[in-house]
């Protein structure tokens, strides 16, 4: 039988791990495009599952004991069944959910016509950022960052455009909107959403000043449109809540604005999933 004492340690160990827990932030679950299916992994062991989603690597995590994966869903799934799968020893052990339908409504914006019909230049610049863009947004890093109590909103303003909404510029239309426009003066600082490292760092043609971090396992969050960046580098670990930089209008934009993007495996996923408020 238990001493006293130690049965209280024991207690105090339990009720500590528990909260550690219940600390974590878990993002809420949409099983639709654009939305995130959370899908429970019957692996016991404590090295993290290996799950695959059309071929790209989920993210995972733990929870009261259990491993789960976050899968991301592209905003151009197809509704119906579908199956992300569990890699073991005896082979690929299928996950089966179903994707519902959504319909995200259109928006219709007047640009500058030189970002809708590109010169020969500005093409071959667009051409030219595109793979460091998706390299760093849809990279792959075994390792993840310990997850924060919840996640921190970049800045606080209006909602501008919302995420899925199919774009129109000047009539012609354009691929939907992939990530969370947020409104606010020039100037206003920007706060990482999460922990991680710095992935990329560049003024590029549409998006403008923009900043990658990479959160590990295919958790990946962009920041759009800056108006000045703060002294990080490439490879320059941020906390979630750190300034990484202040809204401006750079880029394909129509006013100030910050362009916030939520990545997993690959998939551009609601953002505000993330959030505890919204």
């Amino acid at each position: 039988m238990l001493s006293t004492p130690r049965l209280l340690l024991i207690c105090l160990i339990l009720l500590f791990s528990a909260s550690q827990v219940q600390a974590e932030f878990w993002p809420r679950e949409s099983r639709v495009p654009g939305g995130i299916a959370i899908l429970e992994v019957p692996q016991r062991s404590e090295a993290p599952p290996h799950v695959y989603f059309q071929e790209e690597r989920v993210y995972t995590a733990r929870k009261n004991g259990s491993w789960y994966a976050w899968v991301g869903i592209p905003l151009s799934q197809k509704p119906g069944d579908t199956q992300a799968y569990w890699r073991t020893r005896d082979g690929d052990l299928a996950l089966d959910f179903s994707v519902s339908n959504k319909e995200y409504p259109a928006q219709h914006l007047d640009v500058d016509y030189e970002y809708v019909a590109l010169s020969d230049e500005d093409l071959a610049r667009y051409r030219r950022e595109l793979p460091e863009l998706r390299g760093a947004m849809n990279h792959f890093r075994p390792v993840s960052e310990p997850l924060p109590e919840k996640v921190v909103k970049p800045l606080e303003g209006r909602y501008s455009s919302l995420f899925g909404f199919r774009r129109v510029f000047n009539g012609e239309p354009r691929n939907p909107h992939s990530g969370l426009d947020i409104a606010a003066p020039q100037g206003t600082p920007i706060q990482a959403a999460l922990p991680g490292k710095v992935v990329a760092k560049n003024h590029y043609f549409f998006n403008g000043k923009t900043l990658v971090i990479d959160h590990g396992q295919g958790m990946t969050s962009m920041y759009c449109h800056m108006h000045e960046f703060v002294d990080l580098q490439i490879g320059d670990r941020v906390e979630a809540g750190q300034v990484i930089g202040q809204v401006g209008t750079t880029g394909r934009s129509t006013g100030p604005h910050l362009h916030w993007t939520m990545s997993l495996n690959t998939a551009r996923v609601e953002p505000k999933l993330f959030l505890d408020s919204e």
